[in-house]
């Protein structure tokens, strides 16, 4: 079965980290590159960073860069990413997904999704 799973979601201040888990299907993390979104209340979802299937290159929003890191373990088939410096505007349920178009972070080129994790910035 072909699945993702996030986890590590939480409430967190303003400033604060979190390190968001996807753990993956082998099948995906060897094929695919894998992708973090977001999605916050009333508004698209929103490509964040995405991480080539072999390389580990990798691709930001221009909203996240400098602040978010994504990073990939395919022994453990695990896709992190860490965010750092949050801000209440990066409050949305976070999503990994799956593609076989690298760079992309269009969520239309993406097959495979996770359920999501909720992200709440707030003091």
């Amino acid at each position: 079965q072909l699945q993702l799973v996030e986890s590590g979601g939480g409430l967190v201040q303003p400033g604060g980290s979190l390190r968001l888990s996807c753990a993956a299907s082998r099948f995906l993390v060897d094929n695919y590159h894998i992708a973090w979104f977001r999605q916050a209340p009333g508004k698209e979802r929103e490509g964040v960073s995405c991480i080539t299937v072999e390389t580990s290159k990798t691709n930001y929003a221009d909203s996240v860069k400098g602040r978010f890191t994504i990073s990939r373990d395919n022994a453990k088939s695990m896709v992190y990413l860490q965010m750092n410096t949050l801000k209440p505007e990066d409050t949305a349920v976070y999503f990994c997904a799956a593609s076989r178009i690298w760079s992309t972070l269009q969520a239309n080129d993406y097959s495979y999704w996770g359920q999501g994790t909720r992200v709440t910035v707030s003091s």
